[in-house]
């Protein structure tokens, strides 16, 4: 597939989007429809477009490259169990709590528990934490475009992240919420028809059956999925699922982006209805996704596919695209950028909007005032300063960033969504208890740095063993034992 085959797609695609934007905010394109779509979304559309937000180009690219390692193969799904409990505790725990609120940014529950600075420093977390995670998640197809596509044109790194997020404030800045409802249900579809046609092709290729294909990932040093053999290990089951369920809550349920859409529901049954589908298909399609991985390697190895390298370094992250655009045909090389594109651009642009709703409700206080055009304007304004931001973030992960994208994001998620799961742990289980307002931001800065000091040094004090996804528990531990101490009796009994 050549450079400019794939930016015609990229237009046409684009173009699609926006044609829909436009089509769903012509008649409205007030607050109430940008922060909560009117709080009229079909349930089973919030569902099916949570697929798209939730996998990410991540998803899409790092889990399958990733495969190839002995000490990871299908270990993600490990990880992926832990998602699925803690997707149940969402529905049946924090999504009741919202709906009973009525809330538009899920951190006011923290204002009315614990206090407005609380509530602030609690905002302030899911600003910086989704603004540098989607930044990491967008660098991915970024550099993958940049490789296989702008590179060839000659168009510089800057230009073509400046460019995408162009194209994405291009058809959410009006709509927000309602047209990312309808737009996140398209990107799915692609997404989802673009990982099942992929295993297609690639057992075509190599000429498998189906079932055949099925034996070989089997079969293969690439498909183990339970790490049993020593718990000191990052790897280790325990460590994997108790890393899903917290960070699923942290990263989902205590997330003002994707909670953003499961509050535009009708009611909290239907929000329910919508949590336990999306589970169910998350599970489904994230061992498809694995599946992809162990077929690409057992590819690269019949064709002799050496994993492709960026700045000196090794990156399983572009084994995939390198695959899809030079050794498959055009049509599977077609259905690979539509399904990258649909995952990484549905995951930023619910991103930008989530961003956008938290600082204008939670800093601008726009919820408590009567609509406005000045208003529409100035949530344009947040909106640019957001898209901004990202550009920058962006350009930093790419000059310091070295590691696999996956590993840095679920970093970040410890280091950052730590503070936001102890907050909320506090609120709900110390029901007698308050805290002096003002000293939460200090403990909030003092249990990621702790947390982080703690990282570095885990082998001289704990011996061999490694830290996993399960330090977001370390951090949100250090948070609330910080909030224990500077709590004090509540003068009133709390209702939630």
């Amino acid at each position: 597939m050549t450079p400019t085959t794939i930016l015609l797609i990229i237009v046409v695609y684009f173009g699609l989007l926006i044609f829909i934007s436009n089509a769903v905010s012509k008649k409205d394109s007030s607050n109430d429809a940008f922060f909560k779509a009117n709080k009229n979304s079909r349930w089973y559309l919030v569902a099916f477009g949570m697929i798209g937000t939730a996998l990410s180009g991540v998803t899409f690219i790092s889990v399958p490259g990733q495969v190839g390692s002995p000490d990871i193969q299908f270990k993600y799904f490990q990880f992926v169990l832990g998602n699925a409990i803690g997707f149940l505790i969402i529905a049946t725990v924090l999504l009741p709590l919202y709906y009973r609120m009525n809330l538009t940014s899920i951190y006011s529950y923290i204002e009315q528990r614990l206090g407005v600075v609380s509530y602030k420093t609690a905002a302030s977390i899911f600003l910086i934490s989704r603004t540098i995670g989607s930044a990491a998640r967008l660098y991915l197809v970024v550099i993958v475009l940049q490789r296989y596509v702008f590179d060839a044109f000659g168009v510089p790194f800057w230009f073509t992240v400046l460019m995408s997020l162009g194209l994405i404030f291009a058809y959410t800045y009006r709509g927000g919420l309602k047209t990312i409802i309808i737009t996140d249900t398209l990107q799915t579809v692609f997404l989802v028809s673009s990982v099942i046609f992929t295993i297609f092709f690639i057992c075509d290729s190599l000429d498998y059956s189906i079932p055949q294909a099925f034996e070989a990932v089997k079969n293969s040093n690439y498909s183990k999925i339970f790490f049993w053999e020593d718990w000191l290990k990052g790897n280790f089951v325990a460590k994997q699922i108790i890393g899903g369920i917290l960070v699923t809550i942290a990263m989902v349920g205590l997330d003002q982006d994707l909670m953003q859409k499961n509050l535009s529901c009708k009611n909290i049954g239907e929000a329910q209805k919508n949590m336990f589908t999306f589970t169910g298909i998350f599970v489904v399609i994230n061992l498809f996704f694995l599946s992809v991985g162990a077929l690409l390697y057992l590819y690269a190895e019949k064709n002799g596919i050496a994993v492709p390298e960026l700045a000196g370094k090794t990156r399983t992250d572009l084994l995939f695209p390198e695959i899809a655009f030079h050794h498959l045909a055009l049509v599977p090389a077609v259905v690979f950028l539509l399904g990258l594109t649909a995952a990484t651009f549905a995951t930023t642009d619910s991103a930008l909007t989530a961003l956008t709703t938290s600082f204008c409700v939670d800093f601008l206080g726009m919820d408590k005032k009567e609509h406005s055009p000045a208003m529409v304007k100035t949530r344009h304004k947040v909106h640019v300063g957001f898209s901004l931001l990202m550009f920058v973030v962006i350009l930093l992960i790419y000059w310091l960033n070295s590691d696999s994208v996956v590993s840095l994001i679920f970093k970040i998620a410890a280091f950052t969504y730590g503070p936001l799961l102890g907050l909320y742990a506090f609120g709900l289980f110390m029901k007698t208890k308050t805290v002096i307002d003002k000293l939460v931001p200090m403990v909030c800065i003092l249990a990621p740095t702790l947390t982080f000091i703690l990282s570095l040094y885990t082998k001289e004090i704990f011996g061999n063993y490694e830290f996993a996804e399960e330090l977001i528990l370390v951090n949100a531990g250090l948070t609330f034992l910080g909030l224990l101490l500077i709590s004090k009796p509540s003068t009133t009994q709390t209702r939630f």
